[in-house]
């Protein structure tokens, strides 16, 4: 299990939003490099470094955008921008170190655009604190990992991605707001209730 900075050194202190965002896009890239390798523990195989990048951004831009609705009732309109933006420069920081490891070039820009149609995507869906995001949020992430991981053997990757990496991301995220705001901790991120008909309609 990855190691989740959970705790400030001050616990007591009120926490700015860019400071928060740092801590979550920190957690974001650990919990998105390890569901890239739980997914290839299971056979789901990435060919390139850059190739398991291209899966990171996709988990980290689900996370970020689960992250950004569940600030929405715990900080101000002007708060939830600054940390929002922050949280965007953190990750594309992040990601052009780790692809500049790579191969040189510049990529800060394509994966803010990539986060930035994920998140007009997912804002298209479904979230409550009680459940966290809705299935169909959910499956898209899952659709997106799947696009990624190229054509072989992975028609599989959506369903273990929603039943096994998304709820991992969930409470894992939980912990991280949990010396944040109280009452984000009081989420549980139960997967959403399937109809009775079993087909999944509008939100």
């Amino acid at each position: 299990m990855a190691r989740l900075k959970t705790k400030w050194n001050q616990a007591d202190r009120k926490r700015k939003p860019e400071e928060i965002a740092g801590v979550i896009g920190f957690n974001l890239w650990v919990l998105a490099g390890e569901s890239c390798l739980f997914l290839e523990n299971e056979g789901f195989e990435t060919e390139s470094r850059f190739q398991r990048l291209d899966v990171i951004a996709e988990f980290v831009a689900f996370g970020a955008h689960v992250a950004d609705r569940m600030v929405f009732d715990e900080m101000t309109a002007a708060e939830r921008e600054l940390f929002i933006n922050a949280l965007g420069q953190h990750l594309a920081d992040t990601m052009q170190s780790n692809r500049s490891d790579v191969q040189a070039g510049e990529y800060r820009s394509d994966f803010i655009n990539l986060l930035n149609e994920r998140m007009n995507e997912y804002s298209e869906c479904g979230f409550t604190n009680e459940d966290g995001p809705s299935y169909s949020m959910r499956r898209i992430a899952g659709t997106h990992v799947q696009e990624v991981m190229g054509d072989k053997d992975n028609k599989w990757i959506p369903d273990y991605v929603i039943d096994s990496e998304i709820p991992k991301l969930l409470l894992a995220l939980k912990r991280v707001f949990k010396g944040q705001h109280p009452s984000l901790s009081e989420a549980d991120f139960a997967p959403p209730p399937i109809p009775e008909s079993g087909v999944w309609g509008e939100e």
